[in-house]
């Protein structure tokens, strides 16, 4: 299943799982919120030139794929409260 991180790196947060998603739930978020590949691996906050902004991170694994995305990790720079916003709206 995809998972969600929230990443703040001004609280040197490293990424914090806020959700567990359904590969439906994913597709919705992401079709909300623009994802942007960013390989293999979660991304290391001091490898990031925009590291002063929050943002959250999709884990996808190779078994649960949804359409149009291949496995790896993205990024959504999508306001975290907008996206929080987007997932409670999910699980009502």
């Amino acid at each position: 299943m995809p998972n969600l991180y929230f990443c703040q790196p001004h609280a040197r947060n490293q990424g914090m799982l806020r959700a567990v998603l359904s590969v439906n739930e994913c597709e919705l978020v992401v079709s909300l919120h623009p994802a942007t590949y960013v390989g293999d691996q979660f991304p290391e906050l001091a490898n990031e030139p925009r590291a002063a902004n929050d943002f959250a991170v999709l884990n996808i694994t190779s078994s649960e794929t949804p359409a149009g995305l291949r496995p790896g990790y993205y990024r959504l720079d999508s306001d975290l409260t907008q996206l929080n916003e987007s997932l409670l709206a999910l699980f009502r």
